[in-house]
């Protein structure tokens, strides 16, 4: 068997995704420290309630945490938890559980998703109205969740008080608040405050807490921030293969990320480093040098959406890889993560440039 060919270069760096980061060498000691003896196994073990314990100390007394695998799987847990079988999500158009699951809010949780067009991805109550209707119809499926994204697909953030007006409407209708927590650090770190002010104390009802984006290794978690809004969810983890048997290698990951600021520090940084790119983005554009050339969305989180004209984008895909979205004609988006450098951040701009 040849030996694994990493391509170009072991050491190459990306702007694809904050998912092809590796693994921040604090989580990877929390691993090792874990991997101590034996421990019960499927959550029974010192970790996993360590975990649990902190989670109330970030989301508050009645938060129940449950870690799980992946990103999808707490959004679909969290949602199928919640909802009955007529149940339905109102959801921006361009959300995760829209665009980039599969269909499996739909195909493995039994969900119907209302989706509502967003200029800048974010759910208002005047978009939510748009389908927030029909409740007792027995011809219609009903409207029983509204479900956000904390950053949005385009790098946008909520502020509290969006989400509170979110929840406030949810919750006058029998609905409830679902957030998409995947990159809840950013949203926090851009906008200087904590994570239970994003979360519980802006009236959300249950969070997919994300992990893997902000340097873990693999580890996410669904906290159920009111007490019953999502019952069963113990017996639905295991049945939708989130259940993992040596939860402490989860829950240690978890811990390490939460326990202190390895979350800020790291979401801050790769903040810090796409407003970097966006800021030398825009000295070329400002420039003259390149037309048909634009920040596509504001830059409130590690992503940075820009307009590159075709020859520009073939140019810097030769020393770089980033994604194509379906936004707008030539809108890429750029992805900076815990590990991005400046000189990581200096060197694109100088592909682009040419």
């Amino acid at each position: 068997m040849s030996p694994l060919q990493t391509s170009p270069d072991p050491a190459a760096r990306s702007f694809a995704s904050d998912n092809w980061a590796g693994v921040h060498p604090e989580v990877l000691e929390a691993i090792a420290a874990a991997n101590t003896g034996h421990a019960q196994a499927y959550g029974g073990d010192e970790w996993t309630a360590r975990f649990g314990e902190l989670a109330r100390h970030l989301f508050g007394p009645e938060a129940e945490a449950f870690p799980v695998l992946n990103g999808t799987g707490a959004n679909v847990l969290s949602l199928q938890a919640a909802l009955p079988r007529w149940g339905a999500v109102i959801c921006a158009r361009s959300a995760h559980i829209n665009t980039d699951e599969t269909g499996a809010p739909e195909k493995t949780g039994g969900l119907k998703l209302l989706t509502v067009e967003s200029p800048d991805g974010k759910l208002t109550p005047e978009l939510v109205s748009q389908e927030a209707w029909g409740w007792g119809n027995e011809h219609r499926v009903q409207p029983l969740a509204v479900s956000i994204s904390q950053t949005t697909e385009v790098g946008t953030c909520y502020t509290p008080a969006e989400i509170q007006a979110l929840a406030d409407q949810a919750h006058a209708h029998g609905m409830l608040l679902h957030l998409d927590g995947s990159r809840l650090g950013n949203a926090a770190a851009h906008l200087d405050c904590s994570l239970a002010a994003l979360t519980t104390e802006a009236g959300v009802d249950v969070l997919s807490l994300g992990g893997t984006k902000n340097g873990l290794l693999g580890a996410e978690a669904v906290v159920v921030l009111r007490p019953g809004a999502a019952p069963g969810l113990p017996f639905l983890r295991k049945m939708n293969l989130q259940l993992g048997s040596k939860m402490r290698f989860v829950s240690a990951q978890l811990t390490a990320l939460y326990e202190g600021d390895l979350w800020l520090r790291s979401a801050g940084h790769a903040n810090d480093m796409a407003t970097r790119l966006a800021v030398g983005l825009e000295a070329i554009a400002a420039s003259g040098d390149m037309s048909g050339f634009d920040i596509a969305y504001p830059v409130e989180s590690n992503a940075v959406f820009v307009v590159l004209p075709p020859e520009v984008a073939a140019r810097a895909r030769a020393s770089f890889a980033f994604g194509d979205w379906p936004t707008g004609e030539h809108v890429r988006r750029l992805m900076c993560a815990f590990d991005t450098t400046p000189s990581d951040v200096d060197a694109l701009l100088a592909a682009i440039k040419g």
